[in-house]
Protein backbone atom coordinates (compact mmCIF):
# COMPACT_ATOMS: atom_id res chain seq x y z
CA UNK A 1 0.00 0.00 0.00
CA UNK A 2 1.18 3.51 -0.80
CA UNK A 3 2.43 5.37 2.29
CA UNK A 4 -0.01 8.30 2.04
CA UNK A 5 0.42 9.46 5.64
CA UNK A 6 4.20 9.54 5.33
CA UNK A 7 3.96 11.39 2.00
CA UNK A 8 1.60 13.98 3.49
CA UNK A 9 3.90 14.48 6.48
CA UNK A 10 6.89 14.96 4.16
CA UNK A 11 5.06 17.51 2.03
CA UNK A 12 3.80 19.40 5.08
CA UNK A 13 7.27 19.38 6.62
CA UNK A 14 8.83 20.60 3.36
CA UNK A 15 6.43 23.55 3.25
CA UNK A 16 7.80 24.71 6.61
CA UNK A 17 11.49 24.50 5.72
CA UNK A 18 13.78 27.05 4.09
CA UNK A 19 13.83 27.54 0.33
CA UNK A 20 16.43 25.63 -1.67
CA UNK A 21 18.44 26.95 -4.57
CA UNK A 22 17.75 25.26 -7.88
CA UNK A 23 20.89 23.11 -7.79
CA UNK A 24 21.20 22.64 -4.02
CA UNK A 25 21.43 19.08 -2.76
CA UNK A 26 18.84 18.12 -0.16
CA UNK A 27 19.40 15.45 2.50
CA UNK A 28 16.39 13.80 4.13
CA UNK A 29 16.44 11.32 7.00
CA UNK A 30 14.38 8.13 7.14
CA UNK A 31 13.84 4.80 8.86
CA UNK A 32 13.05 1.47 7.16
CA UNK A 33 9.67 0.52 8.59
CA UNK A 34 8.39 -3.07 8.51
CA UNK A 35 5.87 -2.04 5.83
CA UNK A 36 8.83 -0.97 3.64
CA UNK A 37 10.67 -4.27 3.81
CA UNK A 38 10.34 -7.59 2.02
CA UNK A 39 10.42 -11.20 3.25
CA UNK A 40 14.19 -10.95 3.62
CA UNK A 41 13.87 -8.10 6.13
CA UNK A 42 15.37 -5.42 3.91
CA UNK A 43 14.05 -2.36 2.13
CA UNK A 44 12.00 -3.61 -0.82
CA UNK A 45 13.26 -2.53 -4.26
CA UNK A 46 9.82 -1.28 -5.27
CA UNK A 47 9.44 0.71 -2.07
CA UNK A 48 12.85 2.25 -2.67
CA UNK A 49 11.42 3.88 -5.81
CA UNK A 50 8.50 5.25 -3.77
CA UNK A 51 10.83 6.61 -1.10
CA UNK A 52 13.00 8.25 -3.75
CA UNK A 53 9.80 9.85 -5.07
CA UNK A 54 9.17 11.40 -1.66
CA UNK A 55 12.69 12.81 -1.68
CA UNK A 56 12.01 14.44 -5.05
CA UNK A 57 8.75 15.89 -3.76
CA UNK A 58 10.51 17.51 -0.84
CA UNK A 59 13.18 18.93 -3.15
CA UNK A 60 10.64 20.33 -5.61
CA UNK A 61 8.52 21.84 -2.84
CA UNK A 62 11.51 23.53 -1.25
CA UNK A 63 12.76 24.97 -4.55
CA UNK A 64 9.31 26.48 -5.26
CA UNK A 65 8.47 24.09 -8.06
CA UNK A 66 5.45 22.63 -6.24
CA UNK A 67 3.58 25.93 -6.21
CA UNK A 68 4.41 26.55 -9.85
CA UNK A 69 3.15 23.10 -10.86
CA UNK A 70 -0.15 23.73 -9.06
CA UNK A 71 -0.55 27.29 -10.38
CA UNK A 72 0.21 26.38 -14.02
CA UNK A 73 -1.57 23.02 -13.99
CA UNK A 74 1.61 21.15 -14.89
CA UNK A 75 2.10 17.45 -14.37
CA UNK A 76 5.39 15.74 -13.66
CA UNK A 77 5.94 12.48 -15.57
CA UNK A 78 8.79 10.06 -14.98
CA UNK A 79 10.18 9.24 -18.44
CA UNK A 80 13.01 6.91 -17.46
CA UNK A 81 14.96 5.64 -14.50
CA UNK A 82 18.11 3.67 -13.81
CA UNK A 83 18.72 2.27 -10.33
CA UNK A 84 21.75 0.65 -8.74
CA UNK A 85 21.12 -1.48 -5.67
CA UNK A 86 24.37 -2.20 -3.82
CA UNK A 87 23.80 -2.53 -0.05
CA UNK A 88 20.88 -3.74 2.03
CA UNK A 89 18.90 -1.48 4.32
CA UNK A 90 17.44 -3.76 7.02
CA UNK A 91 14.15 -3.21 8.83
CA UNK A 92 14.31 -0.46 11.47
CA UNK A 93 17.56 0.93 10.04
CA UNK A 94 18.07 4.64 9.84
CA UNK A 95 19.30 5.95 6.52
CA UNK A 96 19.46 9.23 4.68
CA UNK A 97 18.72 10.20 1.12
CA UNK A 98 20.48 12.78 -1.01
CA UNK A 99 18.58 14.39 -3.88
CA UNK A 100 19.79 16.92 -6.43
CA UNK A 101 18.82 18.27 -9.80
CA UNK A 102 21.65 17.65 -12.26
CA UNK A 103 20.31 19.70 -15.15
CA UNK A 104 18.16 19.41 -18.24
CA UNK A 105 18.15 19.11 -21.99
CA UNK A 106 15.50 20.25 -24.49
CA UNK A 107 12.95 17.68 -23.24
CA UNK A 108 13.79 16.36 -19.78
CA UNK A 109 15.13 17.22 -16.35
CA UNK A 110 17.62 14.83 -14.74
CA UNK A 111 17.75 14.06 -11.02
CA UNK A 112 20.34 12.11 -9.05
CA UNK A 113 19.34 10.44 -5.78
CA UNK A 114 21.12 8.11 -3.41
CA UNK A 115 20.42 6.31 -0.13
CA UNK A 116 23.11 6.01 2.54
CA UNK A 117 23.57 4.21 5.86
CA UNK A 118 26.18 6.30 7.59
CA UNK A 119 28.98 6.79 5.06
CA UNK A 120 28.05 3.74 3.00
CA UNK A 121 26.15 4.19 -0.29
CA UNK A 122 23.30 1.67 -0.57
CA UNK A 123 21.50 2.62 -3.79
CA UNK A 124 21.50 5.30 -6.44
CA UNK A 125 18.83 6.45 -8.88
CA UNK A 126 19.12 8.49 -12.06
CA UNK A 127 15.76 9.82 -13.17
CA UNK A 128 14.59 11.57 -16.30
CA UNK A 129 11.33 13.49 -15.97
CA UNK A 130 9.16 15.66 -18.19
CA UNK A 131 6.76 18.41 -17.31
CA UNK A 132 3.37 17.96 -18.90
CA UNK A 133 0.49 20.34 -19.59
CA UNK A 134 -2.77 19.21 -21.19
CA UNK A 135 -1.17 16.03 -22.47
CA UNK A 136 1.83 17.73 -24.06
CA UNK A 137 5.40 18.03 -22.92
CA UNK A 138 6.63 21.40 -21.66
CA UNK A 139 10.27 22.30 -22.28
CA UNK A 140 12.31 22.53 -19.06
CA UNK A 141 13.45 26.02 -20.12
CA UNK A 142 9.82 27.22 -20.01
CA UNK A 143 9.46 25.83 -16.49
CA UNK A 144 12.70 27.36 -15.22
CA UNK A 145 11.79 30.77 -16.69
CA UNK A 146 8.35 30.67 -15.04
CA UNK A 147 10.09 29.82 -11.79
CA UNK A 148 12.33 32.86 -12.19
CA UNK A 149 15.48 30.80 -12.59
CA UNK A 150 17.52 32.54 -15.23
CA UNK A 151 20.15 29.85 -15.47
CA UNK A 152 21.33 27.58 -18.19
CA UNK A 153 21.56 23.92 -17.39
CA UNK A 154 25.01 22.90 -16.25
CA UNK A 155 26.65 20.35 -18.50
CA UNK A 156 25.30 16.93 -17.61
CA UNK A 157 27.95 14.55 -16.22
CA UNK A 158 29.40 12.08 -18.73
CA UNK A 159 27.71 9.12 -17.05
CA UNK A 160 24.31 10.82 -17.54
CA UNK A 161 25.04 11.75 -21.16
CA UNK A 162 26.15 8.15 -21.80
CA UNK A 163 22.89 6.84 -20.30
CA UNK A 164 20.84 9.20 -22.49
CA UNK A 165 22.75 8.07 -25.58
CA UNK A 166 22.44 4.37 -24.73
CA UNK A 167 18.73 4.67 -23.94
CA UNK A 168 18.12 6.31 -27.32
CA UNK A 169 19.21 3.05 -29.00
CA UNK A 170 16.64 1.01 -27.09
CA UNK A 171 13.72 0.04 -29.34
CA UNK A 172 10.25 1.39 -28.67
CA UNK A 173 7.79 -0.16 -28.62
CA UNK A 174 9.57 -3.13 -27.06
CA UNK A 175 10.33 -5.95 -29.44
CA UNK A 176 9.04 -9.38 -28.45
Amino acid sequence: MYPYARAAARLFGASRKSRLGFFDEITTHHRAWPTDTDIFGELNNGRILTLFEMGRWEMTMRMGLGRLVLREGFGFAVAGVSVRYRRRIPTWSRYHMKTRLLGWDERFMYVDQSMWRGDEACSQLLLRAAFMHKGKSVAPQVVTQKLGVDAQSPALPDWVANWIEADATRPWPPQS
